[in-house]
């Protein structure tokens, strides 16, 4: 016991001399308590930002494995009780719990795997744009069909649209909606992002236009409806789409309609444009006077034959087709929501003149009529456009103040052009417009694309894959 408290006397005094310099350096909190031998203010903003995205990652980790288990447990009570309502034997009832349990189990594990572009045969490419490809694929192991957008990383950089790709990525997974294409996985690689969605065989609004010229008043009244579903679905979620046009509306094999495309937008390069160029001098019939110069007048018959001739390739070019982007976009001076229901106008407009509301063959000439659009916005004669339409339409190409919309979908519904629709049943009706489909694997109603100008080539990465985060 005295070798004891001998040891320990001869312990107390570098125990107080180290306390006594951990005061000097400031290592004391002032209640005795230690704390972490790093000081806060020596750590750097980087070291800082991976910490807190590490948190960041860790609680939504943990929160989305939490939010997993409960819906797992209401699912299992769901089906107990439609069980027990049913008066199914105790038997059947186990059978089909036990089903479930695999089921469940299943999936999970499916959400485990790290997918990558070596576990799908890629088949035929049924769109291309400036940042990738688009392909119809199937999973080698479920042979289950989808459609696989590839996009270029270092496209995506220069062009500075990473964001709007994980915008696009996060709005998929999140809105459930029948108006909106379904998300299944995305995952990247050195090269590439992929977003794997499900398949739409019935091609898109571009192509249901290029084949039928106008549409009647009818069909554009179910068309533009179900535009109007999928655009309020995105908006209840606050994402602006801010890119609607024909070739993101696309037709399922029963020929409803669905949103895609969130983000991706090929936005025109207005930088050369200065305040002068949107307020040109204009003459007593409200067309510019170069443009009078430059243009010949023509009829509506060889205003659309034109535009036919023209859409396919600006809809694949680099650029991209501004006729659908709304003026306060194009000016760079803040917009909202209203913005989508501008392009819905404008796709209106063309479902029953034929070609947008202000196409000329010069990109940069549409952009000067559409914020220029109280001078522009013309309806031909020979369209024979019913009053209500007429309304409908110049209510949403206008000034943002007063665009219908602005205070919700409700406003649009309400519009005496859609007297009549039954806007909960509209998914529930037979289409408009039935498209021809043999199998699920038919592409018919999408463009031919040359494989040779492909401008993505296969990536010569190995490595890992990674889920997109």
């Amino acid at each position: 016991m005295d070798s004891a408290r001998s040891w320990l006397s001869k312990l107390q005094p570098r125990d107080k001399m180290k306390a006594k310099k951990r005061d000097e350096d400031g290592n004391n909190d002032g209640n005795g308590d230690l704390t972490s031998p790093v000081d806060d203010g020596s750590l750097s903003d980087v070291t800082k930002q991976k910490v807190a995205a590490a948190k960041q990652y860790i609680e939504n980790h943990y929160k989305e494995q939490m939010k997993n288990l409960q819906e797992r447990k209401e699912r299992r009570t769901i089906l107990e009780k439609k069980l027990a309502d049913a008066e199914v034997s105790e038997e059947d009832q186990n059978n089909l719990l036990k089903f479930l349990e695999k089921k469940e189990t299943e999936y999970m594990r499916l959400q485990r795997a790290k997918m990558g572009v070596d576990d799908f045969e890629l088949l035929t490419m049924i769109g291309k744009g400036a940042f990738g490809e688009v392909r119809v694929c199937r999973e080698k192991t479920t042979d289950s069909v989808y459609a696989m957008k590839k996009l270029k990383k270092s496209e995506m950089l220069r062009r500075g649209q990473v964001e709007h790709v994980k915008a696009e990525r996060n709005l998929l997974a999140e809105v459930d909606s029948n108006c909106i294409v379904k998300l299944y996985c995305s995952f990247q690689d050195d090269e590439y992002l992929y977003l794997i969605m499900e398949y739409l065989p019935g091609g898109d609004m571009m192509t249901l236009l290029m084949r039928k010229d106008t549409l009647t008043e009818d069909e554009a009244r179910f068309y533009v409806g179900e535009t109007v579903l999928a655009i309020e679905s995105i908006h209840k979620h606050n994402y602006i789409h801010r890119d609607i046009k024909p070739d993101n509306l696309l037709l399922d094999r029963y020929g409803h309609l669905r949103l895609s495309d969130f983000g991706l937008c090929k936005p025109l390069d207005c930088s050369t444009l200065e305040e002068k160029d949107f307020s040109v001098g204009q003459n007593v019939n409200g067309s510019t006077q170069n443009e009078e110069r430059s243009a010949p007048k023509r009829t509506q018959q060889e205003q659309l034959q034109n535009w036919q001739k023209n859409r396919r390739t600006l809809a694949y070019s680099t650029v991209g087709t501004p006729d659908y982007i709304a003026p306060e976009v194009l000016l760079k001076k803040g917009y909202g929501m209203e913005c989508d229901w501008w392009s819905l106008g404008a796709i209106m407009y063309e479902m029953l003149v034929g070609y947008p509301p202000f196409y000329s063959d010069d990109p940069m000439t549409t952009c000067r009529k559409i914020v220029n659009w109280k001078s522009h916005l013309k309806f031909p004669e020979e369209a024979g456009l019913s009053p209500e339409a007429k309304d409908l339409i110049s209510r949403l190409l206008c000034n943002v103040n007063h665009r219908l919309g602005s205070k919700g979908a409700d406003e649009i519904k309400a519009h005496r052009f859609f007297k009549g629709v039954e806007w909960d049943k509209l998914y529930q009706i037979e289409a408009a417009f039935i498209p021809e489909v043999n199998d699920e694997l038919d592409t018919q109603n999408f463009e031919k694309f040359d494989e040779a100008d492909s401008q993505t080539r296969p990536s010569s990465k190995t490595g890992p894959w990674r889920k997109l985060s």
